[in-house]
């Protein structure tokens, strides 16, 4: 008999901002084959990551729960078991092509098979770890383009991390990693059903387009950010210590640059979107490869990023803040003839939240009480109001230094963020100021409301921690026996 269920095709890009689409409604991205997705596919507006960093993040889309509860805080925390084993126990072939910033980097997770390609310049874990992108470069004998060598620029402390792609362009880790899928899927016999995860390096840093991509970008108006003294002056002490820090250690090949030049945040932006063009354009060739091989009928294609990058906005590098360049993330869901295309939903989600919505689909059960809540209904046109808040949480590390941990909770119109410990924080009305520049933590006139998230964070973390211990008490369990 026929397996029936759907082919599930899961891709994720890292650190790409929601603002980097076309069809969503910014019109400088060149993004056709996205935009495709989006226009017949479900599109997911207020969703919001878990974690605000790399690991934490996907582990937690992984698991199902917060970052607490995963045991995944910063990068290199060891990864528990993931939802992926019981897409295994149900039938699914489960391949990894590309990252998946699992710890160790090589961890099986569940999957039949892992074709590991992991970040592009890695120095703070795992540095010598040779992935299949090493390999390859290996085989042509060639060298990365790394730190090393950028650092042998004279202008390199002036590029933001933005530099041209100089190596034959189908060993770029992006092209890499898409021709790799699609060699998969014509190489490997048809296998039913079949979860296959891509995880594309790009556009996290360094900034490095080929440069027939970056051209038109270069040619064209990008909006570019603009920090004022007052949203400088009112951030937490932890957050102006990271300014310095990424100033002083060239994190990913970036060294930050209090004050740049419009023409060096033009040059950045400009090579981050092409590097989002040209993920987009291995997307379009993954999804005729999926037609050709008899995968596309019946599949369901999701498309959804890490972590957002601040690219200067609010004065920062990267990520590791909780504003909503960094939190806010596209999720899309497209399969026309299943759900309903076309159609843009605003309630509140976790990027988590995909997690049980993918086992629903496959027919699979978890192992372990989740936090995360199926989107099903909402994909297929139910009733479905969304979540009243959304969370995010990271721990002190090598880069976030001056704070043992972060947390932020946020509603349609308000977000409040916590620093273990300490008296400042902070607050945003994102009703009347959506860009998070006005800093009300210290206002009196905001007390209360302040007051309310604080309640509302309380009570997630003790809801967190019961439920957490619940599932301690299956697996002890389970080992007695």
């Amino acid at each position: 008999m026929p397996d029936n269920r759907p082919n599930i095709i899961f891709i994720i890009t890292d650190q790409q901002r929601y603002d980097t689409i076309h069809a969503l409604g910014y019109p400088h991205m060149d993004t056709p084959h996205l935009d495709r997705l989006v226009h017949e596919g479900v599109v997911f507006t207020n969703c919001h990551i878990t974690g605000v960093s790399c690991a934490p993040s996907r582990a937690s889309l992984f698991t199902g729960n917060y970052p607490h509860a995963a045991g995944v805080l910063k990068n290199a925390d060891t990864w528990p078991p993931t939802w992926i084993e019981s897409l295994a126990e149900a039938g699914y072939r489960c391949v990894n092509i590309g990252k998946m910033h699992t710890w160790p980097f090589d961890a099986r997770v569940g999957f039949h098979e892992r074709y590991v390609v992991e970040n592009k310049d890695r120095y703070l874990e795992a540095r010598h770890y040779f992935d299949e992108w090493d390999k390859a470069l290996r085989a042509r004998g060639l060298v990365k383009q790394q730190r090393e060598l950028y650092r042998k620029r004279p202008d390199y402390r002036e590029r933001l991390g933005a530099f041209e792609w100089e190596l034959p362009e189908d060993l770029h880790s992006d092209f890499f990693v898409g021709d790799m899928a699609c060699w998969w899927l014509r190489s490997y016999p048809k296998t039913e059903p079949l979860f296959l995860q891509i995880g594309f390096p790009g556009p996290h840093p360094p900034y490095d387009p080929i440069p027939r991509f970056a051209e038109p970008y270069l040619q064209k108006k990008l909006p570019l950010p603009s920090v004022s003294e007052k949203d400088l002056q009112s951030q937490p002490p932890p957050y102006l210590a990271m300014r310095i820090h990424n100033t002083e250690v060239d994190h990913d090949s970036i060294v930050h640059l209090l004050n740049p030049t419009p023409e060096q945040l033009h040059r950045q932006r400009a090579y981050y979107f092409a590097n989002v063009t040209m993920i987009d354009e291995k997307i379009g060739q993954i999804l005729k490869t999926l037609a050709e091989v008899g995968y596309l009928e019946n599949a369901i294609v999701i498309f959804t990023s890490d972590h957002g990058d601040a690219m200067a906005d609010h004065g920062h590098s990267q990520k590791w803040t909780m504003y909503d360049v960094i939190t806010r993330m596209p999720m899309i869901a497209w399969a026309p003839g299943r759900f309903n295309g076309g159609r843009q939903i605003d309630g509140l989600c976790q990027h988590m939240d995909m997690g049980p919505t993918i086992l629903e689909l496959a027919g699979a059960k978890t192992k372990w009480p989740m936090e995360a809540e199926s989107l099903l209904p909402a994909l297929r046109g139910e009733s479905w109001e969304g979540r009243d808040y959304v969370f995010a949480e990271h721990g002190r590390d090598a880069i976030l230094q001056e704070t043992q941990f972060e947390t932020m909770v946020r509603s349609r119109d308000w977000k409040l963020v916590h620093f273990l410990d300490e008296r400042f924080g902070q607050l945003f009305n994102l009703k009347d100021d959506p860009g998070e520049k006005d800093n009300l933590w210290d206002d009196p006139r905001c007390a209360a409301k302040k007051q309310e998230l604080f309640h509302v964070l309380l009570n997630w973390r003790i809801r967190s921690s019961w439920l957490l211990h619940g599932h301690q008490q299956q697996i002890n369990r389970k080992l007695q026996g």
